[in-house]
């Protein structure tokens, strides 16, 4: 059966980039949220490129670009390896 839900917008460069985020150490899983059609992290950002918005109680939000548009995510990590998380997602 095919899965559903808003994750089907989701590219394969940003499907790539997930499972990459996920075996990192400290990251206890990813939750894809919302999908925006249309919009751009801006000039020169390709599809699978990742910007950390903000650290928040668990966890790190962050928006990826997509072939048709911004996809939300949240990286829920275990408690105090947050900043190291998002230092490791900057390098990929």
């Amino acid at each position: 059966m095919p899965s559903r839900g808003r994750h089907q917008s989701t590219s394969k460069e940003c499907k790539v980039l997930i499972k990459k985020i996920e075996a990192m150490d400290g990251v206890i899983g990813l939750i894809i949220g919302r999908s925006y059609g249309g919009k751009s992290l801006g000039k020169g950002s390709a599809t699978g490129a990742i910007r950390i918005q903000r650290e928040v109680s668990g966890g790190l939000k962050a928006v990826m670009q997509s072939e048709k548009g911004l996809q939300e995510i949240y990286i829920r990590t275990e408690a105090g390896v947050a900043e190291e998380i998002a230092a490791k997602i900057l390098e990929i």
